[in-house]
């Protein structure tokens, strides 16, 4: 396969395969089938902050003070944001 390296924004109509080595800044609208290798840096909300768990289902953010005012990674279920760690809806107290 041809290696491309692109110094600009860049527009797919089909999608693109194979790998990326580097960073990716922005957003990545559709699909991300694969594996990422590294951190992922998810979005941080607090309870009062955070967005609607139904426009949001099966979405992951980092809430500060989810956890009884701890910080907690949490998921919606299209109802509710959940605490990954016990499944209770998150709550700052």
């Amino acid at each position: 396969m041809a290696s491309t390296t692109f110094s600009g924004p860049v527009t797919s109509q089909n999608g693109f395969v194979g790998n990326v080595t580097g960073n990716v800044t922005g957003n990545v609208t559709g699909n991300v089938t694969g594996s990422v290798v590294g951190a992922i840096t998810l979005p941080t909300y607090t309870v009062s902050g955070a967005p609607s768990a139904s426009a949001n289902a099966r979405k992951v953010i980092y809430v500060s003070n989810g956890a009884a005012g701890s910080p907690v990674v949490a998921f919606s279920d299209g109802t509710n944001w959940l605490r990954c760690d016990t499944l209770a809806a998150i709550s700052a107290s």
